[in-house]
């Protein structure tokens, strides 16, 4: 069985309304053979992440992959959690792959939402600003919801050394 390392990024910015995250819409196939194009695909919101880089270190991935999906820079508060999952590739070989996914929290910078390469736009339909509270409500993946719990507790425990 095939073996990937990846890491991703949590980022929040404080807002007088409170916390809010960045994620991204990834791109799906264009087409289902046999869907009706009155039925919708549904929403699927994920965090930011991708494959470690040869040399890198998992805190950098994240770092560059929530830099490269989203068009924001952030610097890193924790490390939240490893994730663990199988897939099944679904181009080409068909695959089983195992998967770990080292996950930071960051805290934002700069930059502007949704700025992203044209290059990524294979990857990346869009990126958003959501708000934290409520967001595992939001995302498609279980094991990325349970990520949003911890980053949220990892605010809520260091709340006056986080808020500017």
């Amino acid at each position: 069985m095939l073996r990937e390392i990846s890491a991703g990024g949590v980022l929040v910015r404080s807002t007088p309304e409170g916390w809010e995250l960045a994620v991204i819409e990834p791109q799906r196939e264009a087409s289902i053979v046999g869907q009706s194009d009155k039925k919708r695909h549904k929403e699927v919101l994920a965090l930011p992440k991708g494959l470690i880089d040869s040399g890198e270190k998992p805190a950098q991935t994240a770092v560059r992959e929530v830099r490269e999906e989203t068009g924001l820079t952030g610097s890193i508060l924790a490390k939240l959690s490893d994730i663990k999952y199988m897939y099944v590739r679904s181009w080409g070989d068909n695959q089983r792959v195992f998967k770990i996914v080292s996950f930071y929290l960051l805290r934002y910078e700069s930059g502007n939402i949704d700025d992203v390469s044209p290059e990524m736009r294979i990857e990346v339909k869009r990126a958003q600003w959501i708000p934290l509270e409520g967001a595992e409500r939001e995302l498609a993946y279980r094991g990325e919801r349970d990520v949003i719990r911890l980053a949220r507790e990892y605010l809520n425990s260091h709340a006056e050394e986080e808020r500017p």
